[in-house]
């Protein structure tokens, strides 16, 4: 996410009441997540584990919860709570603003592209030329749909990520400030929910076909022409490359890698990165092949002991 206008190490540790290590003009242009951080953003730490990871990540700024030794062309802001700072700094920076009417004036309709009754659009949404959006659709802040693109009954797009921090009296609740991307010729199915990034954007590729009821997670990358049947669930921060097959019940862990050419054969669990042009199977998924010579080898199972058994 980044901010309207670039700030200062000085004006961001104002805004959260935190030290900070570095020159006070030290310039910030935004806040991401670790996995997709960039040059002149702050990402945030609060675990030894990860210290080292988000110090040698290209942030410019590393929000931590211990005084550390700051690497060089870096700055830090020392916090008791780096998460409850982060969440500060999203809500202030990408504050929610309530709807006044069904559809946003601030957003932008392009050509011929037809808004079916009971749609809600959210403020400042941009969507392309000669798109259909069905009744019930409802379209959340700040998401970009391309041209050519149908989005059937009942779906939500921009829905808050599913990210919280188990705390010993509650479940505190990551603040979303990213957005949506979805490409040209994209056609969405009904009931499908897709979740905005947290700090960047969930994107869908050009020319991707998603059926009905399918959940896709925070952060989460969608290739160009891929097939994505009813009731797959994709967890957050997953990159799935182009011309991929899901068949329906697929579920895919968090922080996945699927590669280009991939199908995944229906009901099937990734728990793993899978290699490009292959077919999986099964859970855990694994080539289909290999999956396929260990189901015959448990079928023969009960045939092995009747003979054991005759010795």
């Amino acid at each position: 996410m980044k901010f309207p206008q670039p700030q200062s190490l000085k004006q961001i540790s104002r805004l959260i009441n935190t030290e900070f290590v570095g020159q006070p003009d030290f310039e910030i242009l935004g806040i991401n997540e670790i996995h997709v951080v960039e040059h002149g953003d702050i990402v945030f730490v609060d675990h030894p584990k990860y210290y080292d990871k988000a110090l040698e990540s290209k942030a410019s700024v590393v929000l931590i919860n211990k005084k550390v030794d700051c690497p060089e062309g870096k700055a830090l802001l020392i916090s008791k709570d780096p998460f409850t700072d982060f969440n500060k700094i999203t809500a202030h920076f990408s504050p929610f603003e309530p709807a006044s009417q069904p559809i946003s004036t601030s957003a932008k309709i392009g050509e011929h592209t037809i808004i079916q009754p009971n749609v809600f659009i959210g403020n400042h949404v941009k969507i392309g030329d000669n798109c259909i959006i069905h009744s019930n659709v409802s379209i959340y802040d700040g998401v970009e749909i391309g041209d050519n693109v149908q989005i059937h009954s009942g779906t939500v797009l921009g829905a808050d990520a599913f990210y919280y921090k188990n705390r010993p009296a509650q479940h505190d609740k990551l603040l979303s400030g990213g957005s949506i991307k979805i490409g040209n010729d994209v056609e969405i199915g009904a009931l499908c929910t897709i979740d905005k990034g947290v700090s960047g954007v969930t994107t869908i590729g050009e020319g991707t076909k998603i059926d009905n009821h399918v959940q896709v997670g925070h952060d989460t990358v969608i290739g160009k022409k891929c097939l994505i049947a009813s009731q797959t669930g994709i967890a957050g921060c997953v990159v799935i490359k182009d011309e991929v097959t899901i068949w329906g019940q697929v579920g895919i862990a968090s922080g996945l890698t699927i590669e280009k050419g991939v199908i995944i054969y229906a009901q099937s669990g990734i728990s793993k990165n899978l290699k490009p042009n292959t077919t999986y199977f099964g859970t855990p998924a694994d080539d289909i092949k290999k999956k396929y010579r260990e189901l015959a080898y448990i079928n023969r199972i009960p045939e092995i002991i009747k003979k054991l058994k005759n010795l």
